[in-house]
């Protein structure tokens, strides 16, 4: 009897402590997730500003800036995170030929 009182009691104890560790589990996933949505409206909010930058020495490169803002709108506008990682990198491809056009431009420079 006594046996089975102390296998009980452990299979509760076992019980509290993994419950436990998956709501510190899931905290930390949803933190986590937090922090990372965070980081990405930062990132939106600083397209902007770079598109303008480039847009005052390379006017005549709008299919980019077009490309640029449609990305970003629809990265903001995703809600899942499967859309999420797919906008994402329609961003990152369309920043990358922004870059690309504001290194075919030397003159632009980090204090302009």
């Amino acid at each position: 009897m006594i046996i089975v009182l102390i296998v009980l009691g452990l299979l509760i104890l076992f019980g509290i402590f993994t419950y436990n560790r998956l709501v510190t589990l899931r905290l930390a996933w949803t933190r986590a997730s937090a922090d990372i949505d965070v980081q990405l409206k930062q990132r939106h909010d600083l397209v902007p500003n770079l598109v303008e930058t480039v847009k005052g020495y390379a006017a005549h490169e709008s299919g980019v800036f077009t490309q640029v803002a449609a990305a970003r709108s629809a990265a903001m506008r995703a809600n899942t995170v499967a859309e999420k990682s797919a906008a994402e990198t329609a961003l990152t491809g369309a920043l990358g030929s922004l870059f690309a056009v504001a290194e075919a431009y030397p003159q632009l420079r980090a204090s302009e």
